[in-house]
């Protein structure tokens, strides 16, 4: 297969894949994956505030430009905005390769088979994950995005509560 037909076989899949999420969104009250779609993971009482934060952008290897977007944008949000959980471990952030053998049980436990922002609070051990699909509106407006995933980080962690 040459490689013009695998990127643009990639290119189409993710037009595909962000037209679903935004018809998703669109149906989805909030704009947001609640967290009741993961029936393995427990819902975090609101009064409770995260012992960690985990954010995790899963990925495959071909990446759309909307999917290195948020991978890029999320990635500068958590280096700016919590300059003092990382440096304690309180938050982490990665990007996962779901298609690399060392990643597969990790996409299997936050159930992710694409490009996709997950948040794990983690207290007192139990984690509660939680895709979040409203990122993928926001690309366009990087102040918005940023904005919006740590006012998401915060209300894990108790600051403020309410999603936005």
């Amino acid at each position: 297969m040459s490689k013009k037909i695998i990127i643009g076989s990639t290119i189409f899949l993710c037009v595909i894949i962000i037209l679903a999420v935004i018809n998703f969104s669109s149906k989805s009250e909030a704009g947001i994956a609640s967290q009741s779609q993961l029936p393995e993971n427990k819902t975090l009482n609101k009064k409770q505030s995260a012992d960690k934060v985990q954010v995790f952008l899963f990925h495959a290897t071909q990446r759309c430009s909307t999917c290195i977007a948020i991978g890029k944008l999320a990635g500068e949000t958590v280096n700016e905005r919590f300059q003092e959980e990382l440096k304690s471990g309180k938050i982490e952030f990665r990007e996962v390769n779901i298609d690399l053998p060392e990643n597969k049980e990790l996409a299997r436990k936050f159930q992710a088979s694409g490009s996709a922002l997950f948040l794990n609070s983690i207290n007192n051990g139990e984690d509660h994950i939680a895709q979040d699909i409203k990122v993928w509106q926001l690309t366009g407006n990087p102040t918005a995005f940023k904005n919006y995933l740590e006012n998401k980080i915060n209300t894990l962690f108790g600051k403020n509560y309410g999603f936005n």
